[in-house]
């Protein structure tokens, strides 16, 4: 069984459209805003360019249906909040693990976490409201509200959602 190509395409000032075609020959799209909301296209089977239907979902409920999509994710009889954000066949896992803002580590500095040496897990980039922070340095100051993308294996990845989770 081959593996499904998604077709990426940026739209300026709006975020990115991911195209799929199924092995039933369907054409679906997903298109990611800038704010977080997506919106699930269903194209027609007989003109594959014209949308029947059209759902604009919310991050949160972005989230509740990847997590119905993908249930195998919830791992060690934790259940995830829909944090995850891709598995590989190399056993890494990309996660958002948001940080509390009665967290310990609101205000400290990431280097602080010692994430990468308790855990193996690395956290390549802090989506704030103000926008997304890739390979934040170890002197990048965390704040409440924070999402941090953390990969590594799952056993790296829960071990550092323990480590924020710290009160």
């Amino acid at each position: 069984m081959s593996i499904p190509r998604v077709r990426t395409t940026p739209l300026p000032g709006v975020g990115v459209q991911y195209d799929l075609t199924t092995r039933e020959q369907r054409h679906l799209s997903v298109i990611a805003h800038r704010d977080g909301s997506r919106s699930l296209n269903v194209y027609r089977s007989d003109d594959p360019d014209a949308c029947s239907q059209a759902f604009r979902l919310t991050a949160e409920e972005s989230t509740a249906l990847m997590d119905a999509l993908t249930p195998a994710h919830r791992a060690g009889g934790r259940q995830q909040t829909g944090g995850l954000l891709h598995t590989t066949d190399l056993g890494l896992v990309a996660e958002r693990l948001p940080l509390d803002g009665a967290s310990h580590w609101n205000g400290r500095l990431l280097g602080e976490t010692r994430m990468r040496t308790e855990t193996g897990a690395s956290i390549v980039a802090v989506l704030r409201r103000t926008g997304a922070v890739p390979s934040p340095a170890p002197d990048f100051r965390l704040a409440g509200g924070d999402t941090l993308i953390v990969i590594g294996t799952r056993e790296g990845v829960d071990a550092a959602a323990a480590i924020l989770g710290r009160e």
